[in-house]
């Protein structure tokens, strides 16, 4: 007697059930909730639902699994493997194949609907693929003079039949284009469904992909994702300058403008719509998409950026209190806010957390995940304006603190932003004085053989950020400058390299065509830079009552290039052991792209952000006291276990009568080389 049922294991996720036999492996599989993803709805177009079938003897689960305990290969999978990816063995669609035995089927990553989107840092959170836009291939009844409903209510017909999405809403958008999309389609369409909700866009045939972009506005540069939301993979990268920087250097610079400007708001809310609107146009480019097909858009940055770009004056965050207009999620339409996407496409906004505290801060903790650990964790996003996040699954505090634009090379002698032709690394011969570094745009260091050559298109130019850490450091570690940061001009009389510069002295780093000096007041805006930051996180310690911190995470695109000991030697961050101190990447981005890409995770930084508790700086009385004692290098009372067990302390220097006395040579005559 003919068997009437089937055994069936679906792997990795060890669900079984017994099915009769001629059933659909993919109705099989949703049948007991086995995660394989279909976009086409079953008609072997995607390839989505490609699964394996197991051959073998399985005794863990009793079954002996044989590719002909499935039907035979078909005409729709034969045309599929022809015409669009071949099956490899033992590979089939799940939409065409029947059970017809007992199987073990395997459902590989690409294959599921909420798989796992690895990103490449290892330490970094996985991302679980299930954006809030999916796409659905629907065949939609054909209008006829039997049956008067009108085309929208046929499509949504076909959801509900189909994919079981019944009540769908509607944007009114996709109406006009709607009856000839479904009959240049022949009726059959791709729609996109917001949150299993709203049908946001509709194209004729098959589309096997849709496409968000998250995007991280910063007050200097605007970084973006561009990404397939179906197979969860970013496709394009791209940067550019925020064209709002001719309006100021610095965040505060653009408040003013607007406070002095009637239309000012205006002007930079245009400038930084373009400017996103022009990467947009790039990264689609690069990809091979129209722009008016990506359908999602997840945005950060900070309260300032923030509001400008919702279209917000941000004059009330030009004082205190620092009012926000806004502080919660918005979900809104990207034609009201003029964004060349789809128009029915969606702008998701992560929640600001205070208010010079924003979205890009709450990106940040939704990537680093502060909010889940045990231990103290301090994550910093260095910049003009740096946010800082400190604390615990049980506690979490956040402030932001003036750092100002020192880090990014304004205000510094020879500073410059970190491109080509820019000292990036720099060490200092303890004996010598002698300096050697290196340069964005060369593998190679000034000592090296045949950097002049490699350097000689771009010329040295210049000192970045990371640079500029690098070489105070260094001057603080060689002795060059003490614990105050003063430059020790008695060493002029051992090296060429320590020059006298008006009524101070100055370290001369390189001596070439341009000559790049590091100053005494290059050294002071560094510590004011370094104090404030400091001081912030000092402050959050205090009010969590944390005085050990096991893990330290740089953010931002300036932190990324800091050395960690660099940083400490300096006194930027407080002690903890080095090999807890690392780069977190762009993490306000990421944040952004694990909201696009997992919707779950916006829920989950909404309410993250309702339990920060908020620290304002500028009206804590004890900022100006931990700003002094952080003025010193590394701290004036701090100690500092961990690094000084790693590297020697400078060791202290007598004074002599020459300390401090300018010798008669002068900057601009030094006669050293690098």
């Amino acid at each position: 007697m003919a068997e009437t049922s089937a055994r069936i294991v679906f792997t990795p996720s060890g669900r079984r059930g017994e099915f009769p036999i001629g059933v659909r492996l993919l109705d099989a599989a949703r049948g007991i909730g086995v995660d394989v993803d279909s976009v086409c709805g079953g008609r072997g177009l995607c390839g989505r639902c490609r699964v394996v079938c197991m051959d073998g003897d399985f005794a863990k689960h009793a079954i002996r699994s044989r590719p002909e305990n499935l039907s035979p290969f078909n005409e729709i999978e034969a045309r599929y493997s022809e015409r669009r990816q071949r099956l490899a063995h033992n590979h089939r669609l799940s939409c065409q194949a029947t059970v017809q035995g007992d199987l073990v089927i395997d459902v590989p990553p690409e294959s599921q609907m909420h798989r796992q989107v690895v990103r490449k840092e290892a330490e970094l959170r996985d991302i679980k693929l299930d954006p809030a836009t999916r796409l659905y291939h629907v065949e939609v009844q054909p209008a006829d003079l039997q049956e008067s409903t009108g085309d929208l209510q046929r499509l949504c017909n076909a959801m509900a039949r189909e994919w079981k999405l019944a009540d769908l809403d509607c944007d009114p958008v996709i109406l006009p284009e709607l009856q000839h999309t479904l009959r240049e389609g022949n009726w059959r369409v791709t729609a996109a469904v917001h949150r299993q909700s709203t049908i946001m866009a509709v194209w004729p045939g098959f589309r096997p992909a849709a496409h968000g972009i998250a995007i991280d506005i910063g007050s200097t540069t605007i970084a973006a994702h561009l990404v397939d939301l179906t197979a969860g993979k970013v496709v394009a990268t791209k940067g550019m300058m925020n064209p709002q920087i001719r309006f100021g250097e610095d965040l505060m610079s653009r408040v003013s403008y607007v406070m002095m400007h009637p239309e000012g708001a205006a002007e930079l809310t245009h400038a930084v719509r373009e400017g996103v609107n022009d990467l947009i146009g790039e990264l689609g480019g690069e990809a091979g998409i129209d722009p008016a097909d990506i359908v999602e858009l997840t945005v950060v940055g900070n309260p300032i950026m923030h509001h400008l770009f919702l279209g917000l004056n941000p004059r009330e965050l030009g004082g205190a209190p620092f009012a926000l207009a806004v502080d919660t999620a918005l979900d809104l339409k990207a034609r009201d806010i003029g964004i060349g996407i789809h128009p029915g496409g969606n702008v998701y906004v992560l929640p600001c957390i205070a208010g010079h505290v924003g979205a890009d801060a709450a990106g940040m903790v939704l990537a680093e995940e502060p909010h889940l650990l045990d231990e103290n964790s301090l994550v910093v996003d260095v910049g003009t304006n740096a946010e800082i996040v400190l604390g615990n699954r049980d506690r979490l505090l956040a402030c932001s603190s003036p750092t100002g634009p020192a880090f990014e090379g304004a205000q510094i002698s020879a500073g410059q932003r970190a491109s080509r032709g820019a000292i990036e690394r720099v060490r200092i011969d303890p004996r010598t004085l002698e300096p050697r570094f290196s340069v964005i745009g060369s593998d190679l260091w000034s000592d090296d053989p045949g950097f002049e050559e490699a350097t000689q298109a771009a010329g040295v130019t210049g000192i970045c950020g990371s640079g500029i850490i690098e070489v105070i450091a260094e001057m603080y570690l060689a002795g060059i400058i003490n614990g105050d940061g003063v430059v020790d001009g008695s060493l002029a009389a051992r090296s060429e390299r320590i020059v006298a510069d008006g009524r101070t002295w100055s370290f001369l780093l390189h001596d070439g065509a341009q000559q790049i000096l590091v100053t005494q007041n290059d050294v002071r805006q560094i510590q004011l830079a370094k104090a404030a930051l400091y001081a912030g996180i000092r402050l959050l310690q205090d009010r969590a009552g944390i005085e050990r911190i096991d893990r330290i995470r740089f953010a931002g695109a300036f932190g990324s290039h800091i050395d960690p000991k660099y940083a400490m030697v300096l006194g930027l961050i407080p002690d903890c052991d080095l090999n807890r101190v690392e780069s977190a990447g762009n993490a306000a981005g990421m944040g952004a792209l694990i909201a696009l890409l997992h919707v779950p995770a916006r829920a989950e930084i909404e309410a993250a952000v309702r339990k920060i508790e908020k620290i304002e700086t500028a009206v804590e009385p004890k900022f100006q006291e931990y700003f002094v004692d952080a003025m010193a290098i590394p701290h004036k009372r701090d100690a500092f276990p961990h690094l000084f067990s790693v590297i020697d302390r400078p060791a202290a220097r007598p004074e002599s009568a020459d300390t401090g006395r300018r010798r008669r040579r002068r900057a601009g005559s030094a006669g050293g080389k690098s």
